[in-house]
């Protein structure tokens, strides 16, 4: 019999697309439909998300998490402004400088221990305002959840809003892994993110089980100005839109979008109580998201990557971060988790 297909706990991103949207991709494809998002699929998938994120809010879908981030921030950034985020984000670590060369902002950083910013944060880089030597801070990129798998509640979303709207600043969220943060704290989404003071929000599609599908959704129209041609400069206005469409379609339409995501967590949460009483293994994060912070010595690393890949988080002091996604079985994280306690102890 043919070798069943490896599983890996290194990225949601390894995870294959979920059935249904491949069945919705397939759906789409019968006819012709019109070009560029004049569909009536895209239609239906805007209803959507102004069902689950308020009737004024501006969606617009793209391939790509990286164009997600930085072409809602250029829309409302000049070259001369800045944006506040963590050291860590995925927006100063994973993006290559995307937003640095797209729309020529700096970042402006703060350190954070899981990944949070709190409105002292986002205060300590507000100096400088109206003095033509400085970079002026425009907006706040927060991460939900965040690179180190901590959750924003509603409260704390709100206080870092409320501390930049105060100050004059936007708020964006880079939501790659929003399903999960919400899965986790049992909310509606958008107590979490518009009601919460967002301005400009990422949507994750394709961590979540998407083919590669992300949206940018604005909190009203004002906002939304101008983003049509910022989207097509950034080369991310899809000639055959529908089958982006399609993908939301699948992931909105039933809740897959949250089972995925809450699916994902519980496997996450499996994987933390199997391995939290192995010798030689401390978990150094909260497990409230889909992934498991640990350090383990780094002789173990090499022998259980034989098997299962996953990424050294931090060199310097062992730390490795194991991420469960939408396809990921208790079969997977029991014998992932039993290698971990075979291998750790003995190279400890």
């Amino acid at each position: 019999m043919p070798e069943a297909p490896r599983r890996h706990f290194a990225s949601d991103n390894l995870a294959g697309a979920h059935p249904a949207v491949l069945a919705a991709v397939a759906a789409a494809n019968a006819g012709h439909a019109r070009a560029y998002g004049d569909d009536p699929l895209t239609t239906t998938v805007i209803a959507r998300f102004r069902a689950l994120l308020g009737a004024e809010v501006e969606p617009f879908l793209v391939f790509a998490g990286t164009a997600a981030n930085v072409t809602g921030l250029a829309t409302r950034l000049r070259p001369y402004e800045a944006v506040i985020t963590t050291s860590v984000s995925h927006l100063s670590v994973d993006e290559c400088g995307a937003i640095e060369r797209f729309a020529g902002s700096k970042l402006l950083l703060v350190d954070s221990p899981d990944g949070k910013l709190t409105p002292a944060m986002v205060r300590s880089r507000t100096g400088g305002k109206g003095v033509p030597h400085h970079v002026q801070a425009a907006a706040v990129s927060l991460t939900q959840s965040t690179e180190y798998g901590a959750v924003y509640t509603p409260a704390e979303v709100r206080a870092v809003a409320e501390a930049a709207h105060a100050e004059g600043l936007l708020v964006h969220m880079d939501g790659a892994r929003l399903a999960n943060a919400v899965a986790a704290l049992g909310v509606p989404v958008r107590d979490v993110t518009f009601g919460a003071g967002v301005d400009i929000l990422s949507f994750g599609g394709t961590k979540n089980g998407a083919l590669g599908a992300e949206a940018v959704v604005f909190r009203d129209a004002a906002l939304a100005d101008g983003y049509g041609f910022v989207r097509k400069q950034g080369m991310q206005l899809a000639s055959k839109h529908r089958f982006l469409a399609a993908q939301f379609e699948a992931l909105l339409s039933d809740g897959l979008w949250l089972e995925s995501a809450t699916h994902a967590n519980a496997m996450a949460a499996r994987l933390a109580a199997r391995v939290r009483e192995v010798p030689g293994v401390r978990i150094t994060q909260p497990v409230q998201a889909n992934v498991v912070f640990a350090i383990i010595p780094p002789a173990a690393v090499a022998p259980i990557t034989e098997d299962f890949l996953f990424y050294v988080w931090n060199e310097a002091t062992g730390e490795v971060r194991w991420m469960c996604s939408w396809d990921t079985t208790e079969d997977d994280v029991d014998r992932f988790a039993a290698l971990i306690a075979r291998v750790v102890p003995g190279a400890a």
